[in-house]
């Protein structure tokens, strides 16, 4: 039977929960323990799919063609697991599900309510959950801060599960904001303790306390918080900055948290075993030099837009032994500006990012034609994939008008146009070409010689892709087409010759990257930075 940790948060959203989930996990899988974990999203959307980067972040998929919160790529990262669509819950679903039960009049006689349809729902998610995955422990994050209205029939529920399951098969974790004052230098706990509060007025005692706080609790902050949290201060610990979030499960284990956890939901404490976890960790320290990367997007004033691409990067740089160094380039002021292109010369890499929609969409093809006509290592995602080739189609073939019919519905030269089987489609959430898919790869070209191999399996999401009028016009210019789908349908990844590295996939290999193992495109990507950099320094 599965045990249940559920992590809560308080006094502020983004107070670090899904890095604090994902080193719980952690903790457990080093001492030889199985663990999933389940995303809870109060929010009335039933998946992430539908909603702007800059309202909620990065959209992370899963293999299996999930759209779901960006704490989903930590889990995976951290814990080297994949998830599915199950792994993300969100009040949509919930109401969705009960709703379709009532009318199909699974409920008859019943009046449907919150207590006790909606809250016994989840209930048997986390259960299915932890069923299918045949796990010791589910570590459940509720999304969002106590207190919040929404999160209410969540939070009723997992104390539901308290005297369901049993005191030794659950655990509560709670992390809010101790903040230092910057007059004082103080860390002032009364928010904490205000947050406890909130959780116990709902029923909910946390077993475990831990404080986000820049530098680790003061002895006499840790005995006030345990003292108005009414666990022992051997339950309170600190989750203060480290110099890389994978650092952080290694440092909570110091503090004790690991041992506490396993004891309290009487586990056997085996010997927990960090090595290999160690040197991943030592690896982002042992980086001897900086490659410039610009990052060239629209959602560029909120990093957690572009989450998984940063830490793909990361994880390449800390496999060559480099620190990649961002410079955010917001595309739009590259159309209003259009001499400040040549700022792009000061970088060693350029990626265009994902996204959709007209907005900062020429200034993304600035970019690669920049990168293109410039010999600057290049790597285009998704939409920087579809706009590499009309760049190549306006500039290179020299058809000045085409474009892709999400943007130009009319445009003369459709050279990426709405995929066959999206033409039909009404529906706009969960609808797109999402999930993992088999890309067949042309021996001979750059792409097989990143994957070295024949095959490979990315992650998809998107509705449009290369018109395949197009391809022997394309082709015949020196576009090289060097990955399709397993079914020919799609184009997957292009590339061209006589360029250091010019590399552009439909597909998002940042969401497969881990630490320890990064992305083959983006180890590629990073080995040519360094090799312009070192060209500059000659």
């Amino acid at each position: 039977m599965s045990k249940f940790i559920f992590v809560t948060g308080g006094v502020l959203s983004s107070v670090g929960k899904g890095i604090l989930t994902a080193s719980i996990g952690k903790m457990l899988q080093v001492r030889g323990y199985s663990v999933s974990v389940v995303k809870i999203d109060p929010y009335v959307n039933v998946d992430a799919g539908t909603m702007n980067p800059y309202i909620h972040g990065e959209v992370f998929v899963t293999e299996d063609g999930g759209e779901t919160d960006l704490d989903l790529g930590h889990y995976e990262r951290f814990l080297d697991i994949n998830l599915s669509k199950l792994n993300n819950i969100t009040t949509g679903q919930i109401y969705a599900t009960v709703i379709e039960k009532e009318r199909r009049g699974e409920y008859l006689g019943s009046c449907v309510q919150i207590i006790p349809h909606i809250t016994d729902e989840i209930k048997r998610r986390l259960r299915e959950v932890a069923n299918k995955s045949n796990i010791d422990v589910l570590l459940v994050e509720i999304g969002g801060t106590v207190g919040d209205i929404e999160s209410l029939p969540f939070f009723e529920a997992v104390r539901q599960m308290r005297l369901e399951e049993g005191y030794y098969n659950t655990l509560f974790v709670h992390i809010a904001l101790v903040p230092i004052l910057d007059v004082t230098h103080e860390q002032k706990s009364k928010p904490f303790q205000h947050s406890i509060q909130e959780l116990r007025r709902i029923g909910i005692q946390p077993d475990i306390l831990v404080a986000r706080c820049r530098t680790q609790l003061d002895k006499e902050v840790k005995r006030k918080i345990s003292l108005f949290g009414n666990v022992t201060p051997d339950a309170v610990f600190t989750s203060y900055d480290v110099d890389n979030i994978y650092a952080l499960p290694i440092e909570l284990d110091k503090q004790g948290m690991g041992d506490y956890i396993v004891k309290r939901l009487m586990l056997n404490n085996t010997m927990p075993n960090w090595s290999e976890w160690k040197s991943i960790v030592e690896s982002f320290r042992d980086t001897k030099d900086k490659v410039k990367i610009a990052m060239c997007g629209k959602y560029t004033k909120l990093i957690d837009s572009y989450m998984s691409i940063v830490e793909a990067l990361k994880h390449a740089g800390a496999k060559l032994k480099v620190s990649p160094e961002f410079g955010w380039i917001e595309t739009t002021e590259l159309e209003e500006d259009p001499l400040s292109i040549s700022k792009l010369s000061d970088y060693h890499g350029i990626i265009v990012l994902p996204g959709f929609g007209v907005r900062g969409s020429e200034g993304k093809i600035m970019a690669i034609k920049y990168a293109r006509e410039n010999k600057i290592p290049f790597f285009g995602i998704c939409f920087g994939f579809q706009l590499a080739v009309v760049e190549f189609m306006r500039n290179v073939v020299g058809y000045k008008e085409a474009h892709t019919t999400e943007i130009n519905p009319d445009t003369k030269y459709p050279v990426i146009d709405l995929l066959p089987e999206q033409k039909n489609v009404m529906k706009l959430g969960g609808t797109m070409r999402l999930g993992s898919y088999k890309i067949i790869i042309k021996e001979g070209t750059l792409a097989h010689s990143i994957y070295g191999c024949n095959e490979v399996f990315e992650r998809h999401r998107h509705r449009y892709g290369v018109n395949p009028e197009y391809i022997p016009i394309l082709e015949e210019n020196g576009l090289i087409i060097s990955g399709i789908s397993y079914d020919e349908k799609n184009v997957e990844f292009i590339e061209i010759k006589n360029h250091p590295f010019f590399f552009a996939s439909q597909a998002h290999p940042e969401f497969k990257s881990r630490p320890g193992r990064p992305s083959p495109p983006f180890l590629g990507f990073i080995k040519s930075c360094i090799e312009r950099k070192k060209a500059i320094q000659r």
